[in-house]
Parts: C-alpha cells; sequence; structure tokens
C-alpha cells in the first residue's frame, strides 16, 4: 500500500504504536483525536495527500538531556531532563515545564500533542510543547531547587526563546521554580525577555495567570449548562486536586453559587457535606501553598470527613471538575458518577479521564468538556502574557478577566459548532474541541508544503 493510501483506524493506530512502543499514554492522546478526526477528513484529500495525522503525531523533535546538581550534603546527583516540541506550525512552541517523579518520555509526548490542539482552541498563535524532569521537588530545601533550575536551564537555554519556544510551568514547577529559571535564562543570554511564562508580577508576570486555568475549567461547563437554560447555581460539585488548579476552580464555583464538597491530595480526600466557603478556602491555600500541608490537616481543623488514599468519585454530584493528574477517573468511576447523577465533568486536569470512562460519559449523554478545551484558560493568559512582554507592558486584571471569558466562550462556540450532533441538540464536546483544534494547525500545515 502506498504511504498516500487512506488506512483506517486500527491501522493507523497500528502503525503509530509500533513506532513508539510502550508509551501508553501517548497512544491513549492519539487515540483520542484520531477517532473522531478520521471521520472528519474522510472526504478531504488534501490532507490524506499531505500525510497531515501522521506528521502531526510525530514531534518537530525531542531534547534529551542530563541534569546534575548538588544537594545540601554536597552530594552529586543527576536526573534527566526533557522538552517535546510537538509542533510549531500556528506559533511558537508553547507549553509547561514539568518536575515530578512520574515524569517519562510518553508522558511528555501525550501532554505536548494535547497542547497543540489545546494552544489552537484557544485562537492565539502559539504552537505546541511539553518538557521537564523526573526531579522530585518535594522534601527540597530551596537551595537544592535552585541549583537544580539552574543546571536545567544551563541546557534548556539554547533550544527556548520569545520567538522559539516559550515554557511555563506545570505540576511541580510553580513561581519559585520559574523565578529560578527566568533568573538562570537572563543570567546566561544578557537578555530580559518573555521566554517563560507564569512570572512574578515584579518581573513581566501576567495577572490572573494561576488562577486562569481553574476558572476557565468553571467557565466551559458554566457555557454549556447556559446553553440548556440551566446554570451552577446550587450544584453539588466535586474538585479533585487541591493545587492551583483545584483551588481557583473552587473559588470560581464558590463566586457562581455552585457548593463544593470535595478536594484531594495524593494521600486522600476530604467530604465537606456542607460545602466549601471562603474561610475554609483561605485555609487550604496557606495549607498548600505556604505550609506544604496534607489536606488531613483540613479535615482535623474542621471536623470533616477525610477518605485516606481515595479519590472523591463516589460522592454523589451534580458536576465533576477533575483537576488533578492524568487519568484519575477510572472507566468504573467514571460509571460510579453516571450511576450517582452526575450531569456533567469538566476536565481540568490534563486528560484525566481514562479513554473507556470518556466513552461512558458521552454514551450517558452526561456534558463532558475534555481538557484540551475546558483547561485552556491557563495556556490562554500565558499567550496574553507573551502578548504584554512584547509590548513591555501589563494589562489590568479586570481587562483579563474579561478576555479569559471571552476566550472560552469562543471555544465553547468552536466545539458546539463541530460536536453538535444531526438532529439532535446534544454536542459531543470532546468530537467537538478535536475536530476544531485539528483544523486550523491542518490547514497551517498545508499551507507550508512538506516541511
Amino acid at each position: 500500500m502506498a504511504i498516500t493510501d487512506h488506512v483506517n483506524l486500527d491501522q493507523f493506530m497500528a502503525g503509530l504504536k509500533r513506532h513508539n512502543a510502550n508509551e501508553p499514554e501517548f497512544h491513549q492522546a492519539v487515540f483520542e483525536v484520531a477517532a473522531n478526526v478520521f471521520d472528519y477528513i474522510a472526504d478531504k484529500e488534501i490532507y490524506h495527500e499531505m500525510q497531515i495525522l501522521r506528521r502531526i503525531a510525530v514531534p518537530d523533535r525531542i531534547i534529551i538531556f542530563r541534569v546534575c546538581w548538588e544537594d545540601d550534603n554536597g552530594n552529586i546527583r543527576v536526573n534527566k531532563g526533557y522538552r517535546v516540541q510537538n509542533n510549531n506550525s500556528i506559533g511558537p512552541y508553547k507549553g509547561g515545564l514539568r518536575f515530578d517523579p512520574s515524569v517519562n518520555l510518553s508522558i511528555l509526548k501525550f501532554l505536548a500533542f494535547e497542547q497543540t490542539f489545546k494552544n489552537s482552541l484557544t485562537g492565539l498563535p502559539m504552537g505546541g510543547a511539553k518538557g521537564g524532569s523526573d526531579f522530585n521537588v518535594k522534601g527540597k530545601s530551596d537551595g537544592e531547587v535552585m541549583r537544580f533550575c539552574q543546571s536545567f536551564m544551563t541546557e534548556l537555554f539554547r533550544h527556548v526563546g520569545e520567538d522559539v519556544d516559550v515554557p511555563a510551568g506545570d505540576i511541580g514547577v510553580g513561581a519559585r521554580e520559574i523565578g529560578f529559571l527566568f533568573g538562570q535564562y537572563k543570567r546566561l543570554t544578557n537578555r530580559f525577555v518573555g521566554v517563560l511564562t507564569g512570572k512574578g508580577m515584579e518581573f513581566g508576570g501576567s495577572p490572573i495567570r494561576k488562577e486562569a486555568t481553574g476558572y476557565g475549567t468553571v467557565y466551559m461547563m458554566d457555557d454549556m449548562l447556559q446553553r440548556r437554560g440551566d446554570g451552577l447555581e446550587g450544584k453539588t460539585c466535586l474538585v479533585s486536586g487541591a493545587g492551583n488548579v483545584a483551588i481557583y476552580a473552587a473559588e470560581k464555583l464558590l463566586h457562581l453559587g455552585g457548593k463544593v464538597v470535595t478536594l484531594s491530595d495524593s494521600t486522600g480526600f476530604i467530604y465537606d457535606k456542607d460545602g466549601l466557603n471562603a474561610e475554609k478556602l483561605e485555609y487550604v491555600i496557606d495549607l498548600k501553598t505556604k505550609r506544604r500541608g496534607r489536606l488531613e490537616e483540613f479535615a482535623r481543623e474542621y471536623d470533616v470527613e477525610y477518605h485516606a488514599g481515595e479519590k472523591p468519585w463516589q460522592v454523589p454530584c451534580d458536576l465533576a471538575f477533575p483537576c488533578a493528574t492524568q487519568n484519575e477517573i477510572s472507566t468504573a468511576e467514571a460509571h460510579t458518577l453516571i450511576s450517582n447523577g452526575c450531569q456533567g465533568v469538566s476536565e481540568g486536569a490534563n486528560m484525566p479521564t481514562e479513554q473507556h470512562g470518556i466513552l461512558a460519559f458521552t454514551e450517558a449523554r452526561v456534558m463532558f468538556a475534555p481538557s484540551k478545551a475546558a483547561n485552556a484558560g491557563g495556556v490562554a493568559i500565558s499567550g496574553l502574557e507573551m502578548s504584554q512582554n512584547s509590548e513591555r507592558r501589563t494589562w489590568k486584571r479586570q481587562e483579563l478577566e474579561k478576555l479569559l471569558l471571552e476566550i472560552m466562550g469562543d471555544i465553547h462556540e468552536r466545539c458546539v459548532e463541530y460536536g453538535k450532533e444531526p438532529g439532535s441538540d446534544y454536542v459531543d464536546y470532546v468530537k467537538g474541541a478535536n475536530i476544531a483544534g485539528f483544523i486550523k494547525v491542518a490547514d497551517a500545515m498545508v499551507a507550508y508544503g512538506v516541511v
């Protein structure tokens, strides 16, 4: 069979798995997109002729490097560093850095692939990338984190730049780490440019960056509900995680009248049947961002249920917001949520639902906003931070909140346009997000020819 001949989805995935062995997260991310895109491009010969889907599923380049650093006891430590630059057809590479022991090439390839379509959905000129290291920030002193970040950037700096690749934070990479990374980049290059986003306000950061992913995830759900003539007021909401995404999703839910009854961390989850309020949320922010404590302390402070080693998806709810990590909702847990009456899911984390769990939600006609659409608010504000850096100015918080709301509304409308089921009012938001994100990237690639 000639390479320009059409193949079916099974053949495409078999080839992808053969060339990317032992990378299950990457396989899952590509399958989710390909399953929808294959039908859409069936009669569009130019995409087959130019082998667009095959090309998108192969990163432009992958950079792997050694990171040597010294701990507080004078011991030499070694970690692996990565940057997966997936596709820059519509703008400079853009995507976070993740420092966590779970980091491997499969996870970063999945994240970079997903980021390509997420960035496309925002309407901003950003390509897709992801990077990081298997370095564990937990238990490390500030000095150890600084020395690691400086060593990491000493290699990475030659592969990034404000018009080339603009990393941001992710799991394990917060304001502290971004500060260390940016300081080393500036030291090495003698340039003050917007090469990283998520920076401190003192050196080029943007208002609402830390809130944006969580806020956007809630705005997406609100848009889905409003399309049905409903809203968030009085809805019982499950939120997983206790990082920035979860905390600010909970905050926005409270502002819009939702009742948040759960949060979680790596050791378990809390269930507050009365719902969080501003005081309780402020306690969580202090606990997780300053004291770096566990939610078990919150449970003792406010005398609420704590479920060690479990996830919150067993609790009956109206809406679910997975904001922790990939594949945190198993297929069985998806069925539990459906059985308990869950009406909608908006993914704050990256690919937090297993593939068959997504299928269960869509077959049950549960409103399901996939991460590439629902959590695009963070990278949208990162893109606007890049614009602010280019202009050497900082926009007001109110301006950015308005822009974020507009961007999330536009993403919702594009998902409806390509995901609305013919002859029905049901919207398959997974299909809509995948096709809408694909079109912009694919058309740019066609315009460039074979490069």
